[in-house]
C-alpha cells in the first residue's frame, strides 16, 4: 500500500492572506515610465502615418470653421465689409474651440482600442498603465498644435494681426494646450465609461454645444440675454477665449489667464485620477 504525501503551502501571518507579488506600476520608476510613454507615442504616431485620413479633422476643421464664421457672422457682428475686424476677435476664440473638438477624439480612440482588443495586448505587458493614457494625450497635443498652426495661417491670410508680441502669441497657444490637455481627461473618462465610440461622441456633443455657443468665442457676451451672460461669465471656454484674445490683441488680460489655469488644474485634479482608476479596473 503506497502512501500519498501532500505538501501544504507555507502559512502566512494571521490576518494577512497569501497574495501574488504585485505587478505593474509599483516597480516602474520615472525613467521606465518615460520610456514606455515614448514607445507608445511612436506607436500612436505610426498609426496616424498608416491612416492619414485620421488627420482630416485637424487639417480641414480650422479652415472650414474660420471661413464659415468670418464670412457668415463677421458682417453681422462687425458690420458689412468689416470682416477683418472680426478675424482678430474670432481666431483667438477658435483656438479654444480647436482644443475641445480635438480632445473629443481621445475618448473615442480609447473606446475603440478596447473594442479592437489593443488593450488586451497592453494588459500582458509589464508597462505602467498610466503611460498608455499619457501617450495618447501627448499625440493629441501634437495634433492640436497642427490644427492651431493651420488656424493661425488661415487667420493671417484673412487679415489677422498680432498687436502684441510673438511671445504673447506663444503664451496664448500654450494656454490653449494646457486647457486642451485638461479636457482630454474628461473625454478619456467618457471613453472608458461609455459602451461605444458613438455613445462617446453623442455625450461629447451634448457637452460641447452649450459650452461653445454659450461662450465669448463667436460673439461678445454683451449681445446675449442676461441669463446667458451669467452662464458665459463662468464658462471656462470664455475665460480661455478672452485670455487668448487679450494676449494676441495686446489688451489687458484681467483674471482670464489665472481663471483658465485654475479651471485646467481643477479639471485635471478631478478627472485624471478617476480616468486612471477606471483604466486600471478595465485592464
Amino acid at each position: 500500500m503506497s502512501t500519498v504525501t501532500t505538501t501544504k503551502p507555507a502559512p502566512t501571518a494571521p490576518g494577512r492572506p497569501s497574495v501574488p507579488a504585485p505587478r505593474g506600476e509599483g516597480r516602474i520608476g520615472l525613467r521606465g515610465n518615460l520610456r514606455h510613454i515614448g514607445a507608445l507615442v511612436r506607436r500612436n504616431a505610426l498609426q496616424i502615418k498608416q491612416d492619414p485620413e485620421s488627420m482630416f479633422d485637424v487639417l480641414f476643421m480650422p479652415i472650414i470653421f474660420t471661413l464659415l464664421f468670418v464670412f457668415v457672422f463677421g458682417g453681422a457682428i462687425s458690420g458689412k465689409g468689416n470682416q477683418a475686424d472680426y478675424v482678430n476677435y474670432v481666431v483667438p476664440g477658435l483656438m479654444a474651440m480647436m482644443g475641445m473638438n480635438i480632445a473629443m477624439a481621445v475618448g473615442t480612440g480609447v473606446n475603440d482600442d478596447f473594442k479592437k482588443g489593443v488593450m488586451d495586448r497592453f494588459r500582458s505587458m509589464p508597462i505602467a498603465r498610466s503611460s498608455v493614457l499619457l501617450a495618447k494625450i501627448v499625440v493629441e497635443l501634437g495634433r492640436m498644435m497642427v490644427a492651431i498652426a493651420i488656424l493661425l495661417a488661415v487667420g493671417f491670410i484673412l487679415g489677422l494681426s498680432i498687436k502684441s508680441s510673438v511671445l504673447d502669441l506663444f503664451l496664448a497657444i500654450g494656454l490653449s494646450a494646457v486647457f486642451g490637455s485638461a479636457l482630454m481627461w474628461i473625454f478619456i473618462l467618457l471613453g472608458l465609461t461609455m459602451q461605444s465610440a458613438q455613445a462617446v461622441q453623442g455625450m461629447a456633443m451634448l457637452v460641447l454645444m452649450p459650452l461653445q455657443f454659450g461662450s465669448s468665442i463667436f460673439a461678445p457676451p454683451s449681445t446675449m440675454p442676461g441669463w446667458l451672460q451669467s452662464f458665459t461669465d463662468y464658462n471656462p471656454l470664455s475665460n480661455l477665449a478672452d485670455a487668448a484674445r487679450a494676449l494676441i490683441n495686446g489688451t489687458p488680460v484681467g483674471d482670464s489667464v489665472w481663471m483658465t489655469l485654475a479651471w485646467s488644474l481643477a479639471i485635471t485634479a478631478v478627472t485624471m485620477p478617476l480616468a486612471v482608476r477606471k483604466f486600471r479596473q478595465k485592464t
